[in-house]
């Protein structure tokens, strides 16, 4: 038979990492004190930051802020100056048909811009106004749709069309 005795036996079948009293109170204390640790110092990031609360800065705005309508009505002058075809591309459509941007195509890209000026003027300013592909729609924004009108004239004519800059309907009295 063995040599070994009982006591050994058993001591040899549950051996482990904490061997001593010692070594269980830190594993003790590491897997309790350490979490709580961790999760106060998660705690104060988020909360670290200075967040007014809702209308502590100025009551009277925030209280309007919050209870105004969904909509809006902005009255524009109706005889201001309109922009050219060149002002407009220059403030609205520069930023993605200068540089080709998702697809746009260039400015005076005659090879690009050909396709899309046999469709027409009015398939133009309709996809202008309207939005294709990632252009968003133009129309009801910084500029009346006239502008956006100029503009297509502007970009399409430097792409090799030729095409009439629009006129604008007198008012009717």
């Amino acid at each position: 038979m063995s040599n070994t005795s009982h006591a050994t036996a058993h001591e040899e079948a549950h051996t482990g990492p904490i061997k001593t009293p010692k070594q269980l109170l830190m594993a003790v204390l590491y897997s309790f004190v350490v979490p709580i640790f961790v999760i106060i110092g998660l705690v104060y990031f988020v909360t670290s930051d200075n967040k007014p609360l809702a209308g502590s800065t100025d009551l009277e705005q925030s209280v309007i802020a919050r209870i105004q309508k969904v909509g809006s009505v902005e009255i524009r002058d109706a005889n201001r100056e309109m922009k050219t075809g060149q002002q407009v591309f220059a403030a609205q459509c520069s930023a993605c048909h200068t540089a080709g941007v998702v697809g746009a195509p260039k400015f005076g890209d005659a090879a690009a811009w050909g396709p899309r000026n046999k469709t027409g003027f009015e398939s133009l300013l309709n996809s202008a106004l309207k939005g294709k592909n990632a252009m968003g729609p133009q129309g009801g924004g910084d500029f009346d749709d006239f502008e956006i009108a100029r503009a297509v004239v502007y970009i399409a004519n430097a792409g090799g069309a030729k095409f009439a800059e629009p006129v604008k309907a007198a008012p009717v009295k």
